[in-house]
């Protein structure tokens, strides 16, 4: 609650994680010594990352007090997309074959039949922590789990209204949510720094994405300049002016889906993130087309990926990490659920060779949508970003209906 956290005021939240940022990018920019050592372990994204939960968990900052999530989703992160899909190359992406949305699918499959397994497993344990009748019933409870982990925030408020579960116990499920989805993709982030050892193991083909990444490396370096006060200018402008249209094109477009009811199918059509994240993805590729994607050459995917990393910082403010132990029991469903999730998708990378970019990006896409699928590609390099949202939009198209698949498993796994 806001009388527990130490610093409420925004700016002072922020500059407390612009100065945790710089000091992760510091450190990791050592060549030698401790920090290049402890680098080649910990991965600075997962830093990043790491270093706001801790402070929320010491009390000193909470996203519940803070905006700050509120304007890097929606201000930064469609601003980020913007620059850094200027120099999209969408044949280079076509290239890349249809593993990724193999990959992509795999991890929904997992999601669906993860949670009945969950289910059935946690219950030979602990028949009470799957119980409940009527709207207490966890089934119902986990549904709003599926929507999250399928597609995102709106598919999650569509179970909650289709399922009617407790409102009273609901903030037990966002517990769940939060915990479980941060620390597989702090895992994730892990295995980013490990990746090619991982993809020897997975016998992956990478061609098609390093083709990718010398693509654009290339171009970008063909058009490559020292940024002029003009051309950052004009990025701004470009990035915000994209993120303005895109505020604009998702409030006109939600409002069309708007009296669809909330337990449709559907509704996720009516989330104004969904389209703000597609349009402004929408208006990268356009521009990509352009002369604005020689604006790569002044920087625009670096612009980007700060817009992007500051993002990051406010995801790890989400979690507290002494919340973990609060509800062992849903807890271990989660951890169960993601575990046969995160299986399903290592087991068919090895069965395809496919590249553990694939398998990430396909998981995040599902589990952290739009928000970190961008980010988790990213990592992998800038250029990247664009196939970690394309994939995220597919999230959002699938995530309801997949979600309401997999609660009428889970509620035959509950009355078994």
């Amino acid at each position: 609650m806001e009388e527990h956290v130490f610093f409420t005021n925004d700016a002072i939240v922020f500059g407390l994680l612009a100065v945790a940022l710089a000091g992760v990018f510091y450190t990791s920019s050592q060549k030698s010594g401790f920090w290049h050592k402890f680098y080649k372990i910990i991965p600075a994204l997962l830093l990043c990352y790491l270093l706001p939960a801790i402070f929320n968990s010491l009390g000193l900052i909470s996203d519940s007090t803070s905006q700050l999530y509120y304007v890097a989703s929606r201000y930064l992160l469609p601003a980020s997309l913007v620059l850094m899909t200027l120099s999209i190359n969408l044949k280079a992406i076509a290239n890349l074959g249809v593993k990724a949305l193999v990959m992509f699918f795999t991890g929904t499959i997992g999601i669906i039949i993860g949670g009945p397994i969950a289910i059935l497993l946690i219950s030979a344990v602990s028949p009470e922590t799957v119980g409940g009748a009527g709207p207490d019933a966890i089934w119902r409870g986990l549904s709003t789990l599926a929507g999250s982990w399928i597609g995102g925030g709106a598919n999650q408020a569509a179970m909650l209204e289709i399922y009617q579960y407790n409102p009273e116990k609901y903030g037990g499920m966002v517990l769940v949510d939060i915990v479980v989805a941060n620390l597989w993709m702090a895992i994730l982030l892990l295995g980013i720094g490990k990746s090619n050892r991982i993809d020897k193991w997975l016998k992956a083909d990478n061609t098609a994405i390093t083709e990718l990444k010398e693509k654009v490396s290339s171009f970008a370096e063909s058009v490559k300049r020292n940024p002029s006060l003009s051309d950052l200018m004009i990025m701004m402008g470009i990035a915000f002016g994209a993120v303005g249209i895109a505020h604009w094109g998702a409030d006109g477009m939600a409002a069309l889906f708007e009296n669809i009811p909330k337990d449709s199918a559907m509704a996720s059509f009516g989330s104004k993130f969904f389209w703000m994240v597609t349009i402004a993805t929408l208006i990268g590729i356009l521009l990509s087309f352009t002369k604005a994607k020689n604006y790569e050459g002044a920087g625009a995917s670096k612009i980007g990926s700060v817009f992007i990393y500051i993002l990051v910082a406010t995801i790890g403010m989400k979690m507290d990490l002494t919340t973990i132990f609060e509800n062992p029991g849903l807890i271990a469903i989660g951890v169960v659920w993601m575990t046969i999730h995160a299986g399903l998708l290592i087991l068919v990378a090895k069965l395809i060779k496919a590249p553990f970019f694939f398998l990430a990006v396909g998981s995040q896409a599902n589990v952290g949508g739009a928000a970190s699928a961008p980010v988790v590609a990213a990592e992998f390099h800038p250029s990247l970003a664009s196939v970690g949202v394309l994939l995220a939009v597919f999230g959002y198209v699938v995530g309801t209906y997949g979600a309401i698949l997999c609660t009428i498993l889970m509620e035959m796994a509950s009355a078994s």
